[in-house]
């Protein structure tokens, strides 16, 4: 039946690439595997065709087929990391099944998805299900969940590359096990762009068989790497351009004057908060274009997200201003322009939003990258180079989640109960759990029974029994709380915002809410508002006049530059040491490099760099390992633990992708330090964890396991708990445990992910095995340089005083600014724009 297919493409005006024609080949014959390659090559319909096309040679008579449309069982499992994409991706596949007369129905299943359809759904699911990893694991809830999945033939994995490193990722990959054991010829297949590790990614999405051997899987590589130009904006002239900060819109009139060419543009963001800054300064610009301009990202509300989806494929929005909401995607028209405001700090960021331009095959994809401070222009270069030589980051799966495994027992419990030899065998044919002992399992089961051995005297804490021979639920209010907490996604409470006179725009942190105060201004969905009140987690607004107020923030908000980049940093800093400046960034940024050269200088990639000054703020040292900011951040507290331990000392210190400032009121004992193994890994993790107050992080990252584990409850519907009362419940459970039941595996676990997720204490230990190497050169400056001046002013804004930041730095900058033999003005004139954002 591939002959229809064929056919079905070339009245489209398509012509099938092979890569697709083998993944079709590959399903009939009853293989599973992972699709790899490019934004906008045909992933999609690689992966949807092979169910279609044997559907199509099961029907032989359509008219039959018809009349039993009503009848057809749920067959393929559309599993999607992101809401948003659900409602796309369901036209996308629909499109085929309409057109070739397939008596199919598609249909979504998401937060998102209304009562009336989720209602219709619990009496017949459709044909094809496309669903996250949260709506599938309430599915497996069911009762009768054997019998829904009984005929479940595929299910394909969308955009696989961003699961794998999380707890979804381990999440989708248990619910996969147990479907495998209710349908044990269902094939699996993933689909994946921009990704380092596809075998691992692979090995990860089909897991092992009962032996321990990984399953067959066939790997089909597509179009890839597609073809990507990468341009970046340069400012006219260096002495005015921003050196640090990374809000600033200086090239606004540079971006304004691309996009009035552009026939559609899309505008991605790192952070929702500089996508609002974005919106409102493209509008406050030019008034007139608020009519075909909009904003997408993932805090707005549905409807506002799928009205400026709809909008952007119809014409209707001409400029998107949008987050990583927009980086994924399958039925977008290709959009004549994409820019990519800051750094992408990763490859594979940026080559995901460069395929958003020329979504096609066959069409070139290019990228206008707008830097916000001089040194993003070194890193668009080194983006560029390590695209150009394959060099994508890679996503390692996560290794045995004990929060999770409760959750998902829980859901299993609930499904039809489970007995432990089976669910040991079935979880050991997941990567993730593939080496969980017995005892981990079996203080697992007691924890979701008992409680554990600190809470066995406290009811509520059973919510499995062990009855007639294996573990379910039985008490409908653990039944309810359970679905109602299902997931990893853990962050802030979320506050839902309002007009007094209806309509939801969407959703804002707790934290950012409880510092307003009734008549204060804010800026949310691109529109100002001045906030009335707060009640029943609501926060009610009206449109307020002027565009001025404060811009929400979001956790999650920092993201660190990626050890690929980092390493492509390096290289061009290299060049630049070498008097070699080949690209326009280059050429751009030369005078700030030759100014570090003259005033100190540009470290090579075997040698670290650390600067040395004094000021009336006390003795700086000013270290460049280049390794990107959360591993900065630890291995300055490192640092200033190993040198406390020599000479007594106070330290504060600040950090960025680039190096780290350690600020003393006395000299630091350096040398000594160094001598004595500064950036050794040896007693690494008994330093970092003396050196950060572990303790104090683990316990606020126990409040995140402590709710997927089901430990605490955020409450029901319209009665959510705020996030004091659960960090107040979290901290007291963890109390408990560490004083009363030490060897509990959760409280070991948030040990772990501090080290791992929040410190990355892996990649740390990499880099310090790479600076024991690296040969140190230590450089006493008069003043601090370029590389040290965003360093100085974070460390400015981390201070208390009455005293606004832009007068502090303006009133460095007089101290320090002198002529430069490089032709410029010092680097302490960092210009009006950033002054003024620094002010906010």
């Amino acid at each position: 039946m591939r002959e229809r297919i064929e056919q079905w493409f070339a009245s489209r005006g398509w012509s099938p690439f092979d890569f697709q024609r083998d993944v079709w080949d590959a399903y009939v014959r009853g293989e599973s595997g992972l699709i790899h390659a490019a934004t906008g090559t045909g992933k999609t319909y690689a992966a949807w065709m092979g169910p279609i096309i044997e559907s199509l040679a099961e029907q032989p008579d359509r008219r039959k087929a018809r009349r039993r449309a009503d009848a057809l069982p749920l067959r393929v499992l559309w599993i999607t990391p992101l809401r948003a994409l659900a409602a796309d991706t369901e036209q996308a596949l629909k499109l085929p099944i309409e057109e070739l007369g397939l008596p199919w129905s598609v249909e979504s299943r998401t937060g998102d998805t209304s009562a009336a359809r989720r209602a219709r759904q619990r009496e017949q699911l459709p044909t094809a299900l496309v669903t996250t990893p949260e709506s599938l694991s309430l599915l497996l809830c069911r009762k009768d969940s054997a019998e829904i999945f009984r005929d479940l033939r595929c299910v394909i994995v969308d955009e696989w590359h961003e699961l794998l490193s999380t707890k979804r990722g381990a999440q989708v990959e248990l619910a996969l096990a147990r479907l495998r054991r209710l349908c044990p010829a269902l094939r699996t297949w993933g689909v994946s762009a921009t990704l380092g590790n596809l075998e691992v990614a692979a090995q990860t999405l089909l897991g092992y068989d009962d032996r321990g051997a990984e399953n067959p899987r066939c790997l089909v590589r597509g179009i890839v790497p597609k073809d990507v130009e990468v341009e970046a904006m340069v400012p006219d002239t260096m002495d005015r351009f921003p050196w640090a900060g990374h809000l600033n819109t200086k090239l606004l009139p540079q971006v304004m004057a691309r996009l009035e060419q552009a026939e559609s543009a899309i505008v991605f963001t790192n952070t929702r908060s500089q996508c609002e800054i974005w919106f409102q300064s493209i509008i406050a610009a030019n008034p007139a274009w608020f009519e075909f301009t909009a904003i997408h990202h993932g805090s707005l509300s549905r409807s506002q997200r799928e009205d400026v989806e709809d909008g952007l494929k119809t014409g209707r929005y001409r400029i998107v201003v949008a987050t990583s909401s927009l980086d994924l995607g399958v039925d977008f028209a290709p959009v004549d322009l994409v820019m990519q405001v800051g750094s992408p700090k990763g490859v594979a960021r940026l080559l995901q939003r460069a395929g958003r331009s020329g979504h096609s095959p066959g069409r070139v994809s290019r990228i206008v990258c707008v830097p916000t401070h001089a040194f993003e222009l070194v890193e668009v270069a080194a983006a560029r180079d390590a695209m150009r030589a394959g060099v994508i980051e890679s996503r390692d799966p996560l290794d045995r989640p004990l929060d999770l495994l409760a959750q998902h027992l829980v859901t299993l419990a609930l499904g039809g109960g489970f007995t432990r030899d089976a669910v040991l065998a079935e979880l050991r044919t997941t990567r993730a759990y593939r080496l969980i002992t017995d005892d981990e399992l079996d203080w697992v089961i007691d924890f979701v029974t008992r409680g554990g051995e600190a809470l066995r005297a406290y009811p509520e804490y059973a919510r499995v029994v062990f009855e007639d021979g294996q573990y379910v639920v039985n008490d409908r209010r653990v039944a309810l709380r359970h679905m109602l907490n299902i997931g990893t996604i853990v962050s802030d409470a979320a506050i839902t915002v309002r007009y007094l006179k209806g309509g939801r725009l969407g959703t804002v942190e707790e934290s950012f809410v409880s510092r307003l105060s009734p008549g204060d201004k804010f800026i949310f969905a691109g529109t100002p508002l001045e906030f009335v009140r707060l009640r029943e987690l609501t926060a009610w607004v009206r449109k307020a006049k002027g565009m001025s107020g404060a811009i929400p923030r979001w956790m999650g908000a920092r993201m660190p530059l990626s050890t690929e980049l980092a390493a492509a940093v390096r290289n061009k800093l290299e060049e630049a040491r070498c008097g070699e400046y080949l690209s326009p960034e280059m050429q751009s940024v030369k005078p700030v490099l030759t100014m570090q050269a003259e005033r100190s200088v540009i470290p090579r990639p075997d040698e670290l760099l650390i600067e040395r000054t004094e000021t009336r703020d006390g003795h700086h040292l000013f270290v460049y390992p280049f390794e990107g900011r959360l591993v900065h951040e630890g291995l300055a507290a490192l640092c200033a633990y190993r040198m406390a331990q020599l000479q007594p000392l106070s330290f504060s210190f600040s950090c960025n992708d680039y190096g780290l400032e350690l600020l003393s009121p006395d000299p630091a004992p350096l040398e000594e330090a160094l001598d004595a193994g500064l950036f050794s890994t040896e007693h690494l993790l008994h330093d970092v964890t003396s050196s950060l107050n572990a303790a104090e992080l683990a316990r606020r990252q126990f409040r995140e396991i402590a709710r997927v584990a089901g430990l605490i409850f955020s409450g029901y519907p319209g009665q959510s708990k705020s996030v004091k009362q659960l960090q107040a419940s979290s901290s007291l459970l963890y109390d408990v445990f560490v004083n009363y039941d030490p060897d509990n595996l959760l409280v070991a676990q948030a040990r772990r992910e501090v080290l791992e997720r929040q410190l990355e204490a892996s990649r740390l230990g990499r880099v310090l095995e790479r600076l024991s190497r690296a040969s140190v050169r230590v450089v006493d400056v008069e003043r601090p340089t370029p590389l040290a001046f965003p360093l100085m002013v974070d460390m400015t804004r981390a201070k208390l005083s009455t005293e606004k930041l832009a007068d502090r730095v303006k009133r460095m900058t007089v101290a320090a600014e002198k002529p430069t033999k490089s032709g410029i003005m010092s680097v302490f004139r960092i210009g009006d724009t950033v002054q003024r954002l620094l002010d906010k």
